[in-house]
């Protein structure tokens, strides 16, 4: 029996498998607005059956955008050109997900097939702002996010969540990883606050807990909501799995359904190890002690791979990401590897049999 194939019941919202897409930037949204690529990108994984369908990273703010070619999702434009996205993606009986990002101090640069680097003002760049005056590696220094700058950054948090319940996805995550706007409160290495949104770990949790709560309290009740970590930053000095874990049961209060663990993202050079399962073994370690829904991702590449992290208890699910870029019909290579019989689309009903 395979459980990768289970489904999974959070809140309203039923997955047909643990198979989950994770959230990988295109970089081709001019004005925030996703196209006909994203239709046929994100389609294509619904086609072939993922559990869940992850948008990439999503700007509630052209200023929390990473790059100007970004989605957002601040205006009917963006909103209704989701919409179009999510109807298709439910006509194959698939959920879809939206990840809400800020960038903090590392947004306004280019995307990498320009380079990557930061965008000068004349050219489009614009200022950033991040808990701290600390940039991240030769980036610009951003400026210190002010109390008017945190009210404006939850109330544009919540804005996109109305805006998703519109466009109708399933699921909301909020983006606290990877050295994203809300890691950078989290994390000593970018959080050097004086006030009560820095220093000891309660206050460092404190800005992205009331984002994440005013964010559940806006998202409907019947459907999940979920939050991606960087369950360490791999660096002495920076955030650490064990905070990470009470940080994961201070989530789980305030009704955030699923932890997707992933780490590193606060420091250029961290050591991140080389071994396979370097972050499968994190989200195990979560999970052990934080108990709850709990996704792990990450060079996660073959069916038998997916199915031991389920059948073990690791994690719930599991998000793929390049992976599924080289087979987006992945998982139905993987129920036959598993021997488990998945619906395959009436237009593909011909490739059914692998004989």
């Amino acid at each position: 029996m395979s459980l990768l194939f289970t489904p999974l019941e959070i809140r309203g919202r039923t997955f047909n498998n643990r198979i989950w897409l994770a959230p990988m930037s295109q970089y081709c949204s001019p004005d925030g607005v996703v196209s006909d690529w994203h239709l046929a990108h994100l389609g294509g994984f619904a086609i072939g059956r993922v559990g869940l369908v992850m948008t990439e990273g999503t700007a509630m703010l052209p200023t929390g955008r990473l790059t100007p070619l970004c989605p957002g999702l601040w205006n009917d434009e963006q909103e209704h050109a989701w919409k179009r996205i999510t109807d298709f993606v439910h006509s194959q009986g698939t959920l879809m997900g939206i990840q809400l990002c800020h960038a903090g101090r590392k947004a306004s640069v280019a995307p990498p097939t320009a380079g990557a680097g930061p965008i000068p003002h004349e050219h489009g760049g614009w200022q950033t702002v991040a808990p701290s005056a600390v940039s991240f590696d030769e980036l610009p220094e951003p400026r210190a996010m002010t109390n008017e700058d945190l009210e404006e950054v939850l109330q544009a948090h919540v804005a996109s969540a109305h805006r998703a319940i519109t466009a109708n996805f399933d699921v909301l995550e909020v983006h606290a990883a990877h050295g994203t706007l809300l890691h950078q409160f989290l994390s000593p290495l970018s959080n050097r606050r004086t006030d009560e949104y820095g220093g000891t770990l309660e206050n460092r949790m404190r800005y992205p807990l009331a984002v994440l709560t005013a964010v559940r309290n806006a998202w409907p009740q019947d459907r999940p909501m979920f939050v991606r970590i960087s369950a360490t930053d791999w660096v002495n000095g920076g955030w650490t799995i064990q905070e990470s874990i009470i940080l994961s049961d201070e989530l789980r209060a305030v009704g955030i359904d699923l932890i997707d663990v992933s780490s590193g993202g606060s420091h250029p050079t961290a050591p991140i190890p080389d071994d396979v399962n370097y972050q499968i073994s994190l989200a195990e370690q979560l999970k052990a002690a934080s108990p709850g829904f709990t996704a792990a991702g990450g060079r996660i590449t073959d069916s038998a791979q997916a199915e031991a992290v389920i059948q073990s208890g690791k994690a719930d699910a599991v998000f793929l990401g390049r992976q599924l870029l080289r087979d987006p019909h992945w998982p139905l290579r993987a129920a036959k590897e598993l021997s488990f019989k998945i619906r395959w689309p009436n237009e593909y009903r011909l490739a059914a049999r692998w004989e």
